[in-house]
């Protein structure tokens, strides 16, 4: 029960093997986890099932970053089949990545990328908030964090796609994540964060490229965030300085582009793909 009161008339399984076998589909949409590892059964049965897939695996959307011998098999896997497979979503896939490719496109030259989105994360759902380490204390913050149960997962593969798609060779990518402290009281429906608790995450991703900082993303997540925001500049000539007030909504922009992905996806040659190897994913009625 997901609590709305009423039925919905769709029907729910847990014989994945079975509900492949007993539909004609194009594409799945799968949205089950962040690790490629993790998930990777549940795409090896869709593609062997002959379905095309776009999935919001953070870890999908440049598999190749840091899974290369799993994104070769899967790729292979993939073209044995004759389906494509993408991994896409607002952050990875649009917002500190693709969009920032696109806007690329006015450069004669480009020398750094930097992307900044600040999230208030108080009204999204449960498990976001609790990803991000809303009310721990900063020690239980930082064990959580060492174990990669506290952290967004994603910025890894967004430097690499950017980079991807500017032709730059990555000599690094690092990841640093701090705790914002609560100032003041923050109450959502799922935490009540006191001052000087942690209200979520400064997650910061660089892509040294020729011992430079040629790509800097950073992430502001937590409770009570004042301002929310996604801004990119490109340092090129020109150069780009572009602000979305407000930000972009992760929660509904992602379902939004699993959707609107789906054709392209289905339009793709077989393989693994990511977002900057496809037409942009436009809405459609």
């Amino acid at each position: 029960m997901i609590g709305l009161g009423r039925r919905l008339g769709v029907a729910i399984t847990d014989d994945a093997a079975g509900l492949f076998a007993g539909v004609g589909a194009d594409v799945l949409l799968h949205s089950t986890g962040s690790s490629l590892a993790g998930v990777l059964p549940q795409l090896e049965g869709a593609i062997d099932a002959g379905l095309n897939v776009v999935s919001t695996c953070e870890e999908l959307a440049f598999p190749a970053a840091q899974h290369p011998d799993l994104a070769a098999a899967l790729d292979r896997r993939c073209r044995g089949r004759g389906v494509t497979v993408l991994g896409t979503g607002v952050n990875p896939g649009f917002v500190m990545d693709t969009l920032a490719l696109t806007l690329s496109g006015v450069c004669q030259e480009v020398r750094a990328v930097r992307c900044q989105r600040v999230v208030d994360a108080a009204g999204r759902r449960q498990p976001l908030q609790a990803k991000i380490g809303a009310g721990l204390t900063r020690e239980e913050f930082g064990r959580l964090v060492e174990a990669k149960q506290v952290r967004h997962v994603g910025l890894y593969e967004s430097v690499a796609i950017i980079a991807d798609g500017l032709g730059w060779t990555l000599d690094e990518v690092t990841e640093t994540t701090a705790p914002v402290i609560a100032e003041e009281r923050v109450t959502t429906a799922y935490f009540d964060v006191a001052p000087g608790r942690v209200a979520g995450v400064n997650q910061i991703g660089r892509g040294i490229v020729g011992g430079e900082e040629a790509i800097t993303l950073s992430l502001q997540m937590y409770l009570g965030a004042k301002e929310s925001r996604d801004a990119i500049q490109i340092d090129g000539t020109p150069g780009v300085d572009l602000v979305l007030r407000g930000g972009t909504h992760g929660d509904r922009a992602t379902t939004a582009l699993v959707v609107n992905a789906a054709r392209r996806v289905v339009e793709a040659p077989p393989g693994i793909v990511t977002m900057k190897d496809l037409p942009p994913a436009v809405w459609f009625r």
